[in-house]
């Protein structure tokens, strides 16, 4: 009865151990799954967050110097710089430079130099281009979006230096810290003043854009695209080689010839004037005793060296 005991113990208590398995293993599994759409439902909320964040990050606008030449012939040349000067005011732009000349047959040229706004570039270039006969036309655009990004970042590491320094100079109770603290500030400073310089000077080339328009005059001489000297160009620079080479000789010939003049005058007075008044040496006469001197005789004659009787 006791074994009988015994065994129906035995059993009892291994289905109670195998139910108490069964439940933790279900209860895992029900954990498992239950967690598994949580984890999925991380992942995408992790994936969305980064392309949300992606999408927020703004995107850099580059940074573009935009240069162009226009060569235009025009039938009145005050009245087309008006109207280029009127177009780049409306823009929003300004003249930079201008200067007029004139050829030898009268012809009038004007160039002048507009700065206008990148982002009316185009329509001012189109406009300017419609003044007259397009003779010539050259465009460049430059991008410089690295270099405006490294000076930003530049100046950003230069003012976060400045910074530290100016509160390592607070608490510095040393002189001798404090003067080389100074010195390291001043240097510093300079640095990022340079930076504030370069940074400027991009934010103006890349903010406006440089036209230069030349206006030429009906019947100017075209601006020669080729350098390269011909024969005609040799023969006359020759030619006023040949004439500057005798202006300056009737410039030098200009400049003696009051010397010149001075000096004949003074050897006349001297030859006609001076010289005739001065007394002259006298002529010595013979010592007595002296014999005379013989004389040449003509062919045929004797010599006679003694005296005559």
């Amino acid at each position: 009865m006791r074994t009988q005991i015994r065994v129906l113990a035995g059993v009892l208590l291994a289905a109670s151990l195998a139910l108490a398995g069964c439940s933790e293993s279900g209860g895992d599994s029900r954990s498992s799954y239950a967690d598994a759409p949580s984890a999925a439902q991380g992942a995408g909320g992790g994936a969305a967050e980064d392309g949300k964040s992606a999408r927020r990050s703004p995107r850099l606008a580059p940074s573009v110097i935009r240069t162009a030449s226009l060569e235009v012939e025009v039938r009145d040349v005050p009245g087309a710089l008006a109207r280029a000067r009127r177009v780049t005011e409306a823009a929003g732009g300004y003249v930079g430079e201008e200067s007029t000349d004139r050829d030898d047959d009268g012809s009038e040229r004007t160039r002048v130099v507009l700065r206008v706004p990148s982002e009316r570039y185009a329509e001012v270039l189109g406009s300017l281009q419609g003044t007259g006969k397009l003779l010539r036309r050259t465009a460049r655009a430059q991008d410089v979006t690295d270099q405006v990004v490294d000076v930003d970042s530049r100046i950003k590491s230069q003012r976060a230096s400045v910074a530290r320094v100016r509160e390592l100079m607070d608490r510095a109770d040393n002189l001798t810290d404090v003067v080389a603290l100074e010195g390291e500030l001043s240097s510093r400073e300079a640095d990022l003043e340079a930076l504030l310089a370069q940074q400027a000077s991009l934010k103006d080339r890349t903010g406006l854009a440089t036209i230069t328009l030349s206006l030429a005059g009906k019947g100017a001489h075209p601006v020669a695209g080729d350098d390269t000297p011909g024969f005609l160009d040799a023969l006359s620079g020759g030619w006023h080689a040949f004439l500057t080479m005798l202006r300056w000789i009737a410039l030098v010939v200009g400049a003696v010839l009051p010397f010149a003049a001075l000096l004949g005058l003074l050897v006349f007075l001297w030859r006609r004037v001076v010289r005739p008044r001065l007394p002259r040496r006298p002529v010595p006469a013979p010592v007595p005793g002296s014999l005379p001197q013989a004389r040449p005789v003509s062919e045929g004659g004797a010599q006679v060296t003694g005296e005559h009787k």
